[in-house]
């Protein structure tokens, strides 16, 4: 009876010393989490419709990229190891939602709950499960509409500073643009000067305090590893011709490249990771530009923000304009050509062939429908249904669009991981 008793409690105690044994083995054998970090304004939200994946298929060079995020149905795919954890939604932007990578994690529209977009962050994800093996963790905080001068001001910028143009304009209270209340408007700047960036790093720290809200089964042992930031952000700055005026000239926006400088080295302070890979996604609205061609403001626009790989280690800038859909870009100038066509024919507007008001109403509808069946094929109406879900400052809301420039931003990082082994 003694042999059995001591038998059957020693059961129970081998299963425990072999379980903490397997534990054991698991944490030394267990991978890091890795954490990436996107940030920026709308386009980092990204508002790429699912519907417009189909469309990836169409280009042979594109195929596999389609395949990397569908399944044998056709389905969107869930990633088995990414976890996200999502700061941003148009109406809801102090709220958030977690969860395994997949579509919806785009710009949201209702609150708490994924919709049915996607934003660089899916095929950033997919891009970096099939190159690390451990589980990833990305944490994305955008807001529409945000500056980096203002809205996302890092610290160290101290606090916003008027051009010559604004503290010469400003004061005199009218034009177009100028606040009327001089006083109450630079309350109202000294208050959101910094919101988002101070926003950001309370979202990112909150996470890092205990990834194990957002990533199940999380392994304490093994820990996390910052691997990389992405910044995808500048259409606010780059209309803002106040603080950056065009008296300037050729250095227009070279305070948004020393300010995106200071934004680099505050992120790293502030999150203890003084090498940490960053990479600046340059904004690519317009698509290419030639040299000495329309748009070259978006020219300087985005040297500036090129600027910091320069002069900072381990800053890659990403060029986003090679993605860009010239066909949707000539099929959206059309579009809003005909959209606003009657307006300015019932208006008289003198640049239009009813300058003198000779058209009757009628005439002016025919002809705003024959310059429409001139402008825009039945091809182009279906390309844009089936390609396009947004406008041009958004990419055009493009599948195609969005997920390569996810890729482009893994592949900068997985360069820069590779580079140091």
């Amino acid at each position: 009876m003694l042999v059995a008793f001591r038998w059957k409690t020693a059961l129970p105690c081998a299963a425990l010393l072999l379980a903490l044994v397997a534990q054991s083995v698991y944490a030394a054998d267990a991978k890091p989490l890795k954490v990436y970090i996107l940030a920026g304004q709308s386009n980092m939200e990204g508002h790429a419709e699912a519907r417009t994946f189909d469309y990836i298929g169409d280009d042979p060079q594109t195929k596999p990229l389609l395949d990397m995020m569908t399944d044998d149905q056709g389905k969107p795919v869930t990633a088995d190891r990414v976890w996200v954890y999502d700061s941003a939604s148009f109406y809801d932007k102090f709220g958030h939602v977690s969860g395994k990578l997949k579509v919806g994690f785009g710009g949201r529209t209702t609150p708490g709950e994924l919709g049915t977009k996607i934003g660089p962050e899916y095929t950033f994800g997919l891009t970096m499960q099939e190159a690390y093996d451990g589980p990833i963790l990305i944490i994305k905080t955008a807001w529409g509409g945000k500056s980096l001068h203002t809205d996302f001001r890092p610290p160290s910028a101290g606090p916003y500073e008027l051009s010559d143009w604004q503290l010469k304009m400003y004061p005199k209270q009218e034009g177009h643009g100028i606040p009327k209340d001089f006083e109450q408007w630079k309350a109202d700047k000294q208050k959101a000067t910094g919101f988002y960036y101070r926003l950001m790093m309370e979202e990112v720290q909150t996470v890092l305090a205990d990834p194990g809200k957002v990533v199940p089964g999380y392994n304490k042992a093994a820990g996390y590893e910052l691997a990389g930031f992405v910044w995808f952000q500048g259409f606010n700055d780059y209309v803002d011709s106040h603080t950056y005026p065009y008296e300037l000239g050729e250095h227009r926006y070279d305070q948004y490249g020393k300010l995106l400088e200071t934004f680099i080295k505050d992120v790293r302070q502030d999150l203890n990771a003084p090498d940490l890979p960053f990479v600046i996604g340059v904004i690519g609205v317009h698509g290419p530009i030639e040299p000495g061609g329309k748009n070259k403001e978006m020219v300087l626009f985005r040297q500036a923000m090129a600027a910091p790989a320069k002069s900072m280690k381990n800053v890659v800038a990403v060029e986003t304009a090679p993605y860009w859909n010239t066909r949707l870009a000539e099929i959206e100038e059309n579009r809003n050509m005909i959209r606003y066509l009657p307006t300015r024919l019932k208006n008289k507007d003198r640049n239009t062939v009813n300058a003198d008001g000779s058209m009757t109403e009628a005439e002016q509808k025919a002809y705003v429908e024959k310059l429409k069946q001139e402008l825009i094929s039945p091809d182009d109406e279906a390309f844009w249904v089936r390609a396009a879900s947004n406008a041009g400052y958004h990419y055009f809301g493009c599948g195609k669009t969005l997920a390569q420039i996810g890729v482009a931003f893994a592949n900068a990082l997985n360069q820069a991981d590779d580079s140091k082994k």
